[in-house]
């Protein structure tokens, strides 16, 4: 199983996207910046989709894709977690509340950068989740399209 945490392993225009968002996210708000995932092979993706549904007690879904439907696997997306007096600031949104307003931030910062936070999708809104497809569907990707 592949799961990477290095920005060099997104393709090259969304790796510089993630470096400059990133930058910018840590002098604007104060903050560090911890990468937890870019890319995965499909092997991963299939084993964080089941999480959550393997029938253990208290277990909660942590991910709709299964292996071959996550933009992880294509190098166009990446996670994070922001850092805050040494202390990780975790995502939790109740509908459209979102707990933390530095999410907001990132948020912001993000889209101003060229990204999509997934932090703003309707269904099962993914706030560490960052990715830039240039257009691209997941179908397209699949068939060997690659952002610009």
């Amino acid at each position: 199983m592949l799961e990477s945490r290095k920005l060099e392993d997104l393709i090259p225009c969304v790796s510089s996207k993630a470096i400059y968002f990133i930058a910018r996210a840590e002098v604007e708000l104060e903050i560090k910046i911890i990468v937890t995932c870019t890319r995965r092979d499909g092997e991963k993706q299939h084993a964080l989709y089941q999480v959550g549904r393997r029938g253990i007690p208290g277990e909660r879904i942590v991910t709709n894709a299964d292996s071959g439907e996550s933009f992880h696997e294509f190098g166009v997306a990446f996670d994070i977690f922001p850092i805050r007096y040494g202390k990780p600031v975790l995502f939790e949104s109740d509908g459209d509340q979102v707990s933390d307003p530095i999410w907001q931030n990132l948020g912001r910062i993000a889209a101003e950068c060229g990204l999509e936070w997934a932090g703003n999708w309707k269904h099962f809104p993914e706030g560490p989740h960052f990715q830039y497809t240039g257009g691209l569907t997941l179908a397209q990707l699949k068939f060997g399209h690659v952002p610009s």
